[in-house]
């Protein structure tokens, strides 16, 4: 998937444990670890605001794509 989430990032540097910030977003640690893990298909507003309120950070912070082409560089040059 080319969405790539950050949390154990911020988690790391916030000095934070995963079950610390599932009690102050409201929401259980199996929730938070499904959306850390990268396994939740979709993730509400609200929650992801009530992440960077609790992380004091951008939902950019959490989130990023990458894409799942190869880059152009490696691409074979008989296709560029």
């Amino acid at each position: 998937m080319p969405i790539v989430v950050d949390i154990d990032v911020m988690l790391a540097r916030r000095k934070m444990s995963v079950g610390e910030l599932a009690d102050r977003v409201g929401i259980t640690p199996a929730n938070l670890a499904v959306l850390k893990n990268g396994r939740a298909k979709a993730v509400r507003f609200a929650t992801l605001a009530a992440l960077c309120e609790v992380l004091v950070c951008q939902p950019g912070d959490l989130l990023r794509w990458e894409s799942e082409e190869p880059a152009a560089a490696d691409a074979d040059p008989e296709r560029v």
